[in-house]
């Protein structure tokens, strides 16, 4: 059966490459907030976003410290990594003084098998003083990527899902940061109300534009306790099915530069929090589903030829 490395750069074969061993995401929960949940640009957050998939608790989290042993216990015993990049994760990762910031940086940092930070955030949080910093760690040999959620160069649909910030707010921080040659990974969602796959191939163009180092994909998928799952009730949203979803990821995959990588292909939320559409809760159907069809298209291309 063939896989998806086959067909796509992968940020696996990237870290495997580069380091010459294994390296393993570690997902943090700093504890951070969002403008669009706190009263700042908006409140509710996002349409689609709910808490409980960053926090099932809904209590502070654990130290760093704490969750970096829990995820390296788990990583160990899965893979036999024994590097590891901190990723903050959840929330907006840039959205907080300095100092703070820093501090929880560099104590993921202070771990001996850490070997950097991937920083999930908004593009409109994300001022010189933290590019800066960032530009600091990766001065020092640490591998830094800035994860930018953009989801949509659209503004309409920008505005309909409530981000609170349009395509300027992520062009603006793309040049700031490539000027300190951070490595940036671009984050996109397909099905967003209102959107097709034209609207996601146009919105990799963009990003391809302006000039990325890796992308993430994943399906809008319905959880509960959010605005999208009322709409979903109310037959106002239709999510997407898993041909249509492999079809416009197998298009983004052959339309992007072998040179960026992609870190991600799908996403899941737990069978718990899940309400639709069902097959997000299965990571491997959809990726091998992807390789088949790249395989597919990849053959046809050669008989052609």
């Amino acid at each position: 059966m063939t896989t998806l490395a086959a067909h796509v750069p992968t940020f696996g074969q990237y870290l495997l490459k580069r380091y010459g061993e294994r390296v393993h995401k570690i997902a943090l929960n700093a504890a951070f907030t969002c403008p669009n949940r706190d009263g700042s640009k908006g409140i509710g957050g996002c349409t689609f976003c709910n808490n409980v998939s960053f926090n099932p608790n809904g209590r502070q989290p654990p130290p760093l410290t704490e969750q970096i042993e829990a995820g390296r216990q788990v990583i160990r015993k899965r893979t036999g990594a024994r590097k590891y990049l901190a990723y903050f994760q959840a929330y907006t990762n840039t959205y907080g003084e300095i100092d703070r910031l820093a501090q929880q940086y560099e104590a993921a940092l202070a771990e001996p098998d850490v070997i950097g930070l991937s920083i999930g955030t908004r593009p409109d949080c994300v001022p010189d003083e933290v590019l800066d910093l960032l530009a600091g760690y990766q001065d020092r040999g640490m591998e830094i990527w800035l994860e930018l959620g953009l989801q949509s160069a659209f503004d309409k649909t920008l505005e309909r899902v409530n981000r609170g910030h349009g395509f300027a707010e992520y062009a603006d921080t793309v040049k700031r940061a490539r000027l300190r040659n951070l490595k940036l990974c671009t984050h996109l969602i397909a099905g967003l109300p209102g959107e097709s796959g034209h609207h996601c191939n146009e919105s990799l163009a963009r990003v391809l534009d302006l000039g990325t180092d890796g992308l993430k994909l994943h399906p809008l998928h319905v959880v509960k306790g959010t605005q999208l799952a009322n709409s979903w009730r109310q037959g106002e949203y239709q999510p997407l099915t898993l041909p249509t979803y492999v079809e416009i990821a197998a298009d983004l995959v052959e339309a992007t530069p072998s040179s960026v990588i992609w870190h991600r292909l799908t996403g899941t939320a737990s069978r718990e929090i899940l309400l639709a559409p069902g097959w997000c809760a299965e990571k491997w159907r959809v990726l091998n589903a992807i390789a088949q069809t790249l395989q597919q298209r990849d053959t046809s291309h050669r008989r052609v030829a």
